[in-house]
């Protein structure tokens, strides 16, 4: 009984609160919190600095795009991996782990001395941030009732919303310093976020009995979604009969079918194939996959028409991106209220639907339109993307087992990543596609004064085509919403067995 007393006296004198209290939720919200904050401020900094890097390193076109490319294709296809280890060692450790490989790679990346040295960096940091992403969603619904799910994953995405917010404006400062400052910064952030983890999260789920791991499924895929994303971003600037363009798709066309082939036939898959048997989480996790593919490009095509045909400052296109970021803040916790109490189907198709419009409206965009308009319709974009994420995401979060939560975040951020990935070399490659290299090179460089009207108009031709076919898949992800079950059937025990 006395060693009870002890263990119990010294439970209470560590950071934060035991497994089992009431409030115990929200110290884990408040760690997924800052990994997320970490991870869209990194994203937005970076975004608003590709052109003083380009000046600054002397990188290709190609190698400016990669940087972010990557980073996102290594915690594309690591994630499912991450949620898998976290699955069997736990995720504590593994959010801890993650934290502190993003700073090291953070702090490895702002001494790069080139183009080729920063890509090696960004792929460590998005292995470190492939581990905060597959256990950002696991652990929040480890800690959280089912019924209070829209709330948390509204609440992360809010704060999400805040690092959109406050990461393009810091950037545009860190780069009026120096471009080492875009990742420098994220060295404090990355080493407070592994201390707190350390202190005040616990393991809730039993590991895995299952102990193996896929490594031939996980190869396939990052070689195979490589040779997707390299030869369509490579495509736009070299031509389609490029002989690596015309490699890579078809390593892309052969290896991305095999690894489902691969992963039907493994005991211990990367991606359990099985978990989209339930009709709720297949679907989500398609929407998911088209809200990536229709919106994350946006940004990127916003810093360069702000700091290119616009001619405006990093610090100014900062600014010009914050109304996308903060009708995000704004939507998402009231979708996940909303979403909570009445379903999330409608409301996840209405936000695609929103998001639709807004990207309809960025097509009446002109060299030299007012800021007003690209204001707005950023908001409204940002207003669908609020309504759509937090209530998808706790959909399919809350029809999965609790020893399988790790796996299920992962595929879902896959899913979404991999559409981001796949939105950006597209994007690229319409951007670049009858426009001269000179030309683009000025435009992805914000060095655009003295250019004419004539020599700008067909990049903006290209952008509004790129928007039309973005607000094209997002009207397709509308529909796919949908096709799944009403939310409220996921709080039924028989909709948990259906997963298994």
């Amino acid at each position: 009984m006395a060693l009870l007393d002890t263990s119990t006296t010294a439970a209470r004198k560590r950071l934060g609160v035991d497994a089992e209290h009431p409030h115990y939720k929200w110290w884990a919200l408040s760690c997924t919190s800052l990994g997320m904050l970490l991870a869209t401020i990194n994203s937005g900094t970076l975004i608003i600095a590709l052109p003083d890097l380009e000046r600054s390193l002397g990188t290709s076109l190609l190698q400016l795009v990669w940087v972010i490319l990557v980073y996102m294709i290594a915690s594309t296809v690591l994630v499912l991996t991450a949620g898998r280890l976290a699955d069997l060692f736990g995720r504590k450790k593994a959010y801890v782990g993650g934290f502190i490989v993003f700073a090291l790679a953070s702090l490895g990346a702002g001494f790069a001395g080139g183009g080729t040295e920063l890509i090696l960096w960004r792929i460590l940091q998005g292995i470190g941030g492939a581990f905060l992403f597959a256990n950002s969603a696991a652990i929040v619904t480890d800690a959280f009732p089912r019924e209070q799910l829209g709330l948390a994953m509204g609440t992360n995405t809010m704060v999400a919303a805040v690092g959109l917010v406050i990461g393009p404006v810091l950037g545009g400062a860190l780069v009026a310093i120096s471009w080492h400052w875009v990742f420098w910064f994220n060295v404090p952030l990355g080493i407070a976020g592994s201390l707190w983890a350390a202190a005040v999260l616990h393991e809730l789920a039993s590991p895995d009995p299952e102990r193996r791991l896929d490594l031939l499924g996980t190869t396939v895929y990052v070689v195979g979604l490589t040779g997707l994303v390299l030869g369509i971003s490579k495509g736009g600037l070299s031509g389609w009969n490029n002989t690596t363009v015309i490699a890579s798709l078809v390593a892309a066309a052969v290896l991305l079918p095999l690894f489902v082939f691969i992963e039907m036939r493994q005991p211990a898959p990367m991606l359990d194939l099985s978990i989209f048997k339930n009709k709720l989480f297949a679907a989500a996790s398609g929407a998911a996959f088209i809200n990536g593919l229709s919106r994350f490009a946006l940004m990127f095509i916003f810093v360069f028409y702000f700091q290119g045909p616009q001619g405006d400052t990093p610090i100014i296109a900062g600014v010009k991106l914050a109304p996308m970021a903060i009708a995000m803040l704004i939507s998402s916790p009231l979708a996940g209220v909303v979403a909570d109490r009445h379903g999330s189907r409608g409301l996840a198709a209405a936000g695609m639907v929103v998001t639709a419009v807004g990207l309809a409206l960025m097509t009446t965009l002109q060299i030299d339109s007012p800021y007003w308009q690209s204001g707005l319709w950023l908001f409204i974009v940002g207003i669908g993307s609020g309504m759509f994420n937090s209530p998808n995401t706790a959909a399919m979060m809350g029809v999965v087992r609790g020893e399988r939560r790790g796996i299920a975040a992962g595929a879902r951020v896959m899913l979404q990543n991999t559409g981001a990935v796949i939105s950006i070399a597209f994007v690229i490659a319409v951007l670049t596609a009858a426009v001269p290299k000179e030309v683009m090179f000025k435009i992805f460089s914000g060095l655009t004064k003295g250019l004419s009207t004539a020599k700008l108009d067909p990049f903006i031709s290209n952008m509004h085509l790129a928007l039309w076919v973005l607000a094209a898949v997002s009207l397709v992800g509308a529909v796919v919403s949908m096709m799944r079950p009403a939310h409220a059937s996921t709080l039924e025990p028989a909709a948990v067995r259906a997963e298994s």
